[in-house]
């Protein structure tokens, strides 16, 4: 039984992809997704994914908690790490362009136990993430119906009762807490679902739009709020320490764990390799690009932010404008940065219902989930049941519990499989030196290392607050794989 659960996928380097070619994205064919994606689509994507939580919301938190001003050292930390994953998942996706991300790299590295263990915190990323972000997104969409409402003379936001969850988490236990339904962040999944339903290049073309919109805010922020800058606001640059994980440098590591959910969604770009019209070329530059923009953005407002306020009154779960509201002068600029949030948020959850249906796609193919997840739209070409499943997950998530509460899991789920890129690719160059390989990870031996063991060390930094829902979400995942996708693997079918 313990070769079988270790049985690696056999593969073979996907041939080279004109634009517009069409090659089969299943482990096994028996379907073909539509190849319509360049590489400004996927930085786009990239973008959308990792540029929402982080800045409009994440960043106060960690400085008002954790780090101070050296939240700007915390995002460096936390951005090289994604970088050495990044190059790992470049070297992947270019050589294997397939919808399955860090699931599919692991099958044909570490085995098929292990490629359901990434892939199960895959869904923990990506559907923990659209539903956490989408109640963000509710909380700004009536701050903003309140705006427009105070202008013109009239209530419009709506009542408690239908915009926010009916539950919350107490000391691990769930409490009532007299409210109907989050109406907001359902309508958001739903529409959204709808978009991912219809096809890829529409949501695409959409996330451009949104990524458009809510760079130009956060510009917009950077070039006036610059001019209020109060030099004082950032000393001392690394506050003194007031107890493990609250200042100091234990401060910066542990703010480092927590804005790594603001990067939580590049390796979304992955999922798109089976949509890409040049996947050999335009992958590695998708993964890096956007990492690269994403990383300079979140410095820049790090910066400015703790330099326009002081950063102990940025705990709240709108720091950008808190800030901003010190300065009458910029409540222009205020109400703008509250539409870039609801833009930013928007894109955020777009991308991740579009990533999670594309990992079930693969992980069907395989014969780990039931075949309906492999199914792809006659006329949309997109893997429509998934979308459907994912969604009201989402929704109903969404809908009926403040997740925010989980936002550090995502982030764990996440870094796992960060690590487990990086070792599969040095292990794929010494089993399969053969593979043709497009891009190469350069010093390959201390980057790929380097940047498991620092996946691992974030990971490890919330690991003891939150080890019993982590290992329950685990618990969950291997009884799904040993009652269900065990036996029905399609590798182990054919092997037998």
């Amino acid at each position: 039984m313990l070769k079988n659960l270790f049985a690696t996928h056999p593969i073979e380097a996907a041939p080279h992809v004109d634009a517009g070619e069409h090659i089969e994205t299943g482990a096994h064919g028996g379907g073909e997704l539509k190849r319509v994606l360049t590489a400004r689509h996927l930085i786009m994507l990239g973008i959308g994914a990792v540029i929402g939580a982080g800045i409009f919301v994440i960043t106060g938190q960690a400085a008002a908690l954790h780090a101070g001003p050296a939240l700007v050292i915390s995002f460096i930390i936390a951005g090289f790490a994604c970088a050495l994953a990044g190059l790992c998942y470049a070297e992947f996706a270019a050589m294997l362009p397939v919808s399955g991300s860090a699931y599919s790299y692991s099958y044909a590295t570490l085995g098929e136990f292990v490629a359901w263990f990434v892939g199960w915190n895959l869904v923990l990323e990506y559907l923990f993430a659209a539903a956490t972000v989408a109640a963000g997104w509710s909380g700004y969409f009536n701050e903003m119906l309140g705006m427009v409402g105070h202008m013109a003379g009239t209530n419009l936001s709506l009542p408690m009762e239908l915009a926010s969850a009916p539950f919350k988490f107490v000391e691990g236990h769930i409490q009532a807490t007299g409210t109907i339904i989050n109406l907001p962040a359902v309508v958001i999944i739903a529409a959204l679902s709808g978009l991912c339903y219809v096809g890829i290049t529409q949501s695409a073309f959409v996330n451009s739009i949104i990524v458009a919109i809510k760079v130009t805010v956060i510009l917009l922020f950077l070039a006036f709020a610059i001019q209020m800058i109060n030099p004082a606001n950032w000393h001392p640059f690394i506050p003194p320490n007031e107890g493990e994980g609250t200042f100091g440098w234990s401060g910066i590591f542990r703010a480092a764990t927590i804005v790594f959910f603001s990067y939580v969604g590049f390796d979304a770009v992955s999922t798109a390799a089976g949509e890409a019209k040049n996947p050999q070329r335009d992958m590695p530059i998708g993964i890096l690009g956007s990492l690269a923009v994403c990383t300079v953005l979140y410095i820049a407002v790090a910066l400015v932010l703790t330099g326009i306020a002081p950063f102990r009154m940025l705990n709240t779960p709108e720091p950008v404008a808190t800030a901003l509201g010190l300065y009458p002068q910029l409540s222009w600029l205020k109400a703008i940065v509250v539409l870039g949030a609801i833009t930013g948020l928007s894109s955020v959850i777009l991308v991740m219902l579009m990533g999670l249906p594309r990992i079930f796609f693969s992980m069907a193919k395989d014969g780990l989930l039931p075949g309906a997840m492999g199914k792809v739209h006659p006329k949309f070409r997109t893997p429509h049941i998934g979308t459907v499943l994912v969604g009201v997950a989402a929704a109903a998530m969404a809908g009926l519990f403040p997740v925010s509460v989980l936002g550090e899991l995502v982030s764990m789920g996440t870094l796992l499989a960060f690590a487990t890129v990086c070792i599969g690719v040095l292990i794929l160059r010494y089993t399969r030196p053969d593979l043709k390989r497009s891009f190469r990870v350069p010093f390959v031996w201390p980057i790929c290392i380097a940047g498991a063991l620092a996946c691992i060390y974030l990971f490890w930094q919330a690991f003891e607050e939150h080890w019993r829902l982590m290992m329950g979400w685990i618990v969950i995942g291997q009884a799904i794989y040993f009652g269900y996708g065990y036996s029905h693997s399609k590798l182990r079918k054919r092997s037998a």
